[in-house]
Protein backbone atom coordinates (compact mmCIF):
# COMPACT_ATOMS: atom_id res chain seq x y z
CA UNK A 1 0.00 0.00 0.00
CA UNK A 2 1.49 3.71 -0.72
CA UNK A 3 3.10 5.36 1.99
CA UNK A 4 1.28 9.15 2.65
CA UNK A 5 3.59 11.65 4.19
CA UNK A 6 2.82 15.18 4.71
CA UNK A 7 3.89 17.87 5.94
CA UNK A 8 5.18 21.58 5.63
CA UNK A 9 7.39 23.97 3.46
CA UNK A 10 10.43 24.53 5.70
CA UNK A 11 9.97 24.33 9.88
CA UNK A 12 11.81 27.47 11.15
CA UNK A 13 9.07 30.16 11.85
CA UNK A 14 8.86 32.10 14.38
CA UNK A 15 5.04 33.37 14.29
CA UNK A 16 4.70 29.06 15.14
CA UNK A 17 5.45 29.47 18.76
CA UNK A 18 3.02 29.31 20.80
CA UNK A 19 0.82 27.55 18.40
CA UNK A 20 2.71 25.19 16.49
CA UNK A 21 5.78 25.51 18.58
CA UNK A 22 5.40 25.41 22.52
CA UNK A 23 6.40 28.88 24.19
CA UNK A 24 10.20 29.24 24.62
CA UNK A 25 10.93 27.01 22.25
CA UNK A 26 14.50 27.87 20.56
CA UNK A 27 15.38 28.14 17.09
CA UNK A 28 17.92 25.26 16.77
CA UNK A 29 15.15 23.07 18.53
CA UNK A 30 12.28 23.62 16.52
CA UNK A 31 13.36 20.70 14.06
CA UNK A 32 13.51 18.42 16.82
CA UNK A 33 9.76 19.39 17.62
CA UNK A 34 8.28 19.39 14.62
CA UNK A 35 9.75 16.23 14.02
CA UNK A 36 7.12 15.16 16.78
CA UNK A 37 4.13 16.20 14.68
CA UNK A 38 5.02 15.12 10.95
CA UNK A 39 7.09 12.44 9.59
CA UNK A 40 8.38 15.10 6.90
CA UNK A 41 9.52 17.94 5.71
CA UNK A 42 10.62 20.31 3.01
CA UNK A 43 13.85 21.79 3.36
CA UNK A 44 13.46 25.87 1.61
CA UNK A 45 16.95 27.34 2.92
CA UNK A 46 18.75 24.47 0.20
CA UNK A 47 17.17 26.47 -2.15
CA UNK A 48 19.30 30.13 -0.88
CA UNK A 49 22.55 28.16 -0.61
CA UNK A 50 24.09 25.12 -0.55
CA UNK A 51 24.17 23.44 3.14
CA UNK A 52 27.28 22.49 4.56
CA UNK A 53 28.01 18.70 6.30
CA UNK A 54 27.88 20.41 9.43
CA UNK A 55 24.33 21.99 8.80
CA UNK A 56 22.69 18.09 7.63
CA UNK A 57 24.04 16.14 10.34
CA UNK A 58 22.25 18.79 12.51
CA UNK A 59 19.19 17.66 10.53
CA UNK A 60 20.05 14.01 11.05
CA UNK A 61 20.36 14.24 15.22
CA UNK A 62 17.44 16.21 15.53
CA UNK A 63 15.45 13.82 13.44
CA UNK A 64 14.14 10.28 14.36
CA UNK A 65 14.77 7.04 12.03
CA UNK A 66 11.85 7.09 9.24
CA UNK A 67 12.03 10.91 9.35
CA UNK A 68 12.38 12.03 5.42
CA UNK A 69 13.43 15.61 5.11
CA UNK A 70 13.09 16.61 1.48
CA UNK A 71 15.26 19.72 -0.56
CA UNK A 72 15.30 21.76 -2.92
CA UNK A 73 18.33 22.05 -5.45
CA UNK A 74 20.20 25.68 -4.61
CA UNK A 75 18.97 28.57 -6.74
CA UNK A 76 22.63 28.90 -8.36
CA UNK A 77 21.31 25.39 -10.06
CA UNK A 78 17.96 26.58 -11.11
CA UNK A 79 17.92 30.29 -11.59
CA UNK A 80 21.39 31.30 -11.33
CA UNK A 81 20.22 34.79 -12.06
CA UNK A 82 21.95 37.56 -9.32
CA UNK A 83 18.43 39.41 -9.79
CA UNK A 84 15.07 38.51 -10.15
CA UNK A 85 15.64 36.91 -13.76
CA UNK A 86 16.76 33.48 -14.45
CA UNK A 87 20.23 33.56 -16.37
CA UNK A 88 19.68 31.27 -19.29
CA UNK A 89 23.68 31.38 -19.85
CA UNK A 90 24.28 29.48 -16.98
CA UNK A 91 21.29 27.66 -15.58
CA UNK A 92 21.39 23.49 -15.76
CA UNK A 93 24.61 24.44 -17.92
CA UNK A 94 27.12 21.68 -16.69
CA UNK A 95 30.62 23.43 -16.38
CA UNK A 96 29.03 25.83 -14.85
CA UNK A 97 26.32 24.49 -12.04
CA UNK A 98 28.35 20.93 -11.12
CA UNK A 99 30.29 22.50 -8.79
CA UNK A 100 27.44 23.00 -6.50
CA UNK A 101 25.49 20.45 -7.72
CA UNK A 102 28.47 18.29 -6.31
CA UNK A 103 28.65 19.81 -3.22
CA UNK A 104 24.24 19.61 -2.55
CA UNK A 105 24.50 16.25 -3.32
CA UNK A 106 27.43 15.64 -1.06
CA UNK A 107 25.97 17.45 2.23
CA UNK A 108 22.25 15.64 1.38
CA UNK A 109 23.75 12.16 1.42
CA UNK A 110 24.48 12.54 4.84
CA UNK A 111 20.97 12.15 5.71
CA UNK A 112 21.26 8.34 4.22
CA UNK A 113 17.71 6.79 4.17
CA UNK A 114 16.64 10.53 5.49
CA UNK A 115 17.08 11.97 2.51
CA UNK A 116 14.00 12.53 0.75
CA UNK A 117 13.83 13.79 -2.90
CA UNK A 118 15.37 16.61 -4.42
CA UNK A 119 13.62 19.45 -6.31
CA UNK A 120 14.45 20.79 -9.25
CA UNK A 121 12.33 24.64 -8.31
CA UNK A 122 12.64 26.24 -12.06
CA UNK A 123 10.51 30.12 -11.95
CA UNK A 124 8.79 31.20 -14.51
CA UNK A 125 10.66 31.46 -17.85
CA UNK A 126 10.08 34.86 -19.66
CA UNK A 127 10.89 34.71 -23.72
CA UNK A 128 14.12 36.91 -22.71
CA UNK A 129 15.24 33.24 -20.76
CA UNK A 130 14.37 30.78 -23.17
CA UNK A 131 12.54 32.13 -25.96
CA UNK A 132 11.02 29.14 -26.57
CA UNK A 133 10.47 25.82 -24.44
CA UNK A 134 12.51 23.36 -26.54
CA UNK A 135 16.42 24.18 -25.41
CA UNK A 136 15.00 24.12 -21.96
CA UNK A 137 13.90 20.78 -22.26
CA UNK A 138 16.78 19.65 -24.01
CA UNK A 139 18.91 21.29 -21.24
CA UNK A 140 16.95 19.54 -18.73
CA UNK A 141 16.82 16.12 -20.63
CA UNK A 142 21.12 15.94 -20.29
CA UNK A 143 20.73 17.30 -16.91
CA UNK A 144 18.64 14.99 -15.49
CA UNK A 145 20.75 12.09 -17.54
CA UNK A 146 23.87 13.04 -15.86
CA UNK A 147 21.99 12.89 -12.11
CA UNK A 148 23.74 10.11 -9.71
CA UNK A 149 20.75 7.43 -9.21
CA UNK A 150 21.76 7.50 -5.88
CA UNK A 151 18.71 10.30 -4.89
CA UNK A 152 15.06 10.28 -6.53
CA UNK A 153 14.11 13.83 -8.40
CA UNK A 154 11.42 16.03 -8.79
CA UNK A 155 10.87 19.12 -11.35
CA UNK A 156 8.97 21.88 -10.87
CA UNK A 157 7.73 23.81 -13.92
CA UNK A 158 6.03 27.53 -13.31
CA UNK A 159 5.06 27.97 -17.26
CA UNK A 160 1.87 26.55 -17.78
CA UNK A 161 1.72 25.97 -21.61
CA UNK A 162 4.94 24.05 -20.91
CA UNK A 163 3.34 20.97 -19.61
CA UNK A 164 2.42 18.49 -21.77
CA UNK A 165 3.02 15.05 -23.06
CA UNK A 166 6.96 15.80 -24.46
CA UNK A 167 7.92 17.52 -21.05
CA UNK A 168 5.97 14.41 -19.05
CA UNK A 169 7.37 11.69 -21.37
CA UNK A 170 11.41 13.56 -20.60
CA UNK A 171 10.38 13.47 -16.99
CA UNK A 172 9.04 9.35 -17.10
CA UNK A 173 12.53 8.56 -19.23
CA UNK A 174 14.70 9.66 -15.77
CA UNK A 175 11.77 8.17 -13.16
CA UNK A 176 11.56 11.80 -12.27
CA UNK A 177 8.35 12.99 -10.88
CA UNK A 178 6.74 16.08 -12.30
CA UNK A 179 5.81 18.40 -8.94
CA UNK A 180 2.33 18.74 -8.57
CA UNK A 181 1.68 22.50 -7.51
CA UNK A 182 -1.16 24.50 -6.17
CA UNK A 183 -0.20 27.77 -7.69
CA UNK A 184 -2.21 31.00 -8.25
CA UNK A 185 -1.59 31.32 -11.84
CA UNK A 186 -0.71 27.43 -12.08
CA UNK A 187 -4.16 24.90 -13.37
CA UNK A 188 -4.60 22.77 -10.46
CA UNK A 189 -3.32 19.37 -10.51
CA UNK A 190 -7.21 17.67 -11.03
CA UNK A 191 -7.98 19.81 -13.61
CA UNK A 192 -4.30 18.90 -15.14
CA UNK A 193 -4.99 15.30 -14.51
CA UNK A 194 -8.21 15.76 -17.08
CA UNK A 195 -5.85 16.11 -19.71
CA UNK A 196 -2.79 14.68 -19.04
CA UNK A 197 -1.68 11.83 -16.74
CA UNK A 198 0.80 14.02 -14.86
CA UNK A 199 1.96 10.51 -12.79
CA UNK A 200 5.74 10.07 -14.27
CA UNK A 201 7.06 8.14 -11.51
CA UNK A 202 6.12 5.77 -8.48
CA UNK A 203 6.04 8.56 -6.31
CA UNK A 204 4.29 11.74 -6.09
CA UNK A 205 5.46 15.19 -4.72
CA UNK A 206 3.02 17.93 -4.24
CA UNK A 207 3.45 21.76 -3.19
CA UNK A 208 0.82 23.62 -1.70
CA UNK A 209 1.82 27.26 -2.50
CA UNK A 210 -0.85 29.34 -3.24
CA UNK A 211 -1.21 33.43 -3.35
CA UNK A 212 1.38 34.80 -1.56
CA UNK A 213 -0.16 38.19 -2.06
CA UNK A 214 -3.57 37.21 -0.84
CA UNK A 215 -1.96 35.92 2.35
CA UNK A 216 -0.25 38.77 2.87
CA UNK A 217 -2.73 41.34 2.79
CA UNK A 218 -4.54 39.32 5.38
CA UNK A 219 -1.69 39.00 7.90
CA UNK A 220 2.03 39.43 8.66
CA UNK A 221 2.28 36.40 10.66
CA UNK A 222 1.38 32.89 10.21
CA UNK A 223 -0.03 31.75 12.84
CA UNK A 224 -3.53 30.64 11.89
CA UNK A 225 -5.77 30.38 8.32
CA UNK A 226 -6.62 33.16 6.88
CA UNK A 227 -7.89 32.33 3.55
CA UNK A 228 -9.84 29.51 3.09
CA UNK A 229 -8.45 26.89 0.60
CA UNK A 230 -11.28 24.46 1.53
CA UNK A 231 -12.37 23.20 -1.95
CA UNK A 232 -9.24 23.07 -3.30
CA UNK A 233 -7.92 20.83 -0.41
CA UNK A 234 -10.78 18.58 -1.34
CA UNK A 235 -9.67 18.33 -4.90
CA UNK A 236 -6.13 17.73 -3.69
CA UNK A 237 -7.55 14.80 -1.66
CA UNK A 238 -9.79 13.19 -4.07
CA UNK A 239 -6.66 12.75 -6.39
CA UNK A 240 -4.16 11.85 -3.70
CA UNK A 241 -6.82 8.94 -3.32
CA UNK A 242 -7.47 8.23 -6.65
CA UNK A 243 -3.63 7.75 -8.08
CA UNK A 244 -2.35 6.04 -4.69
CA UNK A 245 -2.66 2.54 -6.32
CA UNK A 246 -0.20 3.91 -8.75
CA UNK A 247 2.83 4.83 -6.86
CA UNK A 248 4.42 3.66 -3.52
CA UNK A 249 4.91 7.13 -1.59
CA UNK A 250 3.17 10.50 -1.86
CA UNK A 251 4.77 13.53 -0.57
CA UNK A 252 2.57 16.55 0.40
CA UNK A 253 3.99 20.03 1.74
CA UNK A 254 2.02 23.08 2.66
CA UNK A 255 3.27 26.45 2.51
CA UNK A 256 2.38 29.27 5.04
CA UNK A 257 1.42 31.49 2.09
CA UNK A 258 -1.44 28.63 1.24
CA UNK A 259 -3.61 29.23 4.19
CA UNK A 260 -2.05 31.46 6.10
CA UNK A 261 -0.57 28.51 9.03
CA UNK A 262 1.28 25.50 7.13
CA UNK A 263 0.69 23.04 9.67
CA UNK A 264 -3.27 23.88 9.87
CA UNK A 265 -3.38 23.30 6.36
CA UNK A 266 -1.83 19.59 6.67
CA UNK A 267 -4.03 19.03 9.91
CA UNK A 268 -6.89 20.12 7.14
CA UNK A 269 -5.37 17.63 4.78
CA UNK A 270 -5.47 14.64 7.06
CA UNK A 271 -9.07 14.97 7.89
CA UNK A 272 -10.21 15.09 4.29
CA UNK A 273 -8.12 12.17 3.09
CA UNK A 274 -9.35 10.51 6.62
CA UNK A 275 -12.84 10.74 5.14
Amino acid sequence: MSELLLGTSSWSEKSWTGNFYPEGTKPGDQLRHYATQFHTVEADVTYYRVPDARLVKGWDEKTPDGFVLSAKFPRSVVHAGKGPAPDAEILLQPEKVWPDVDRFLAAMSLLGAKCGPLVLQFPYFNKKTFAERGPFLQRLDAFLERLPDDFRYGVEIRNKNWLDAELLDTLRRHETALVLVDLMYMPHPADLATTLDPITTDFVYARLIGDRKAVEAKTKTFDKIVVDQGRRLSRWAELLVAVQERVTRTYVYANNHYAGHGPATVRQLETLLGE
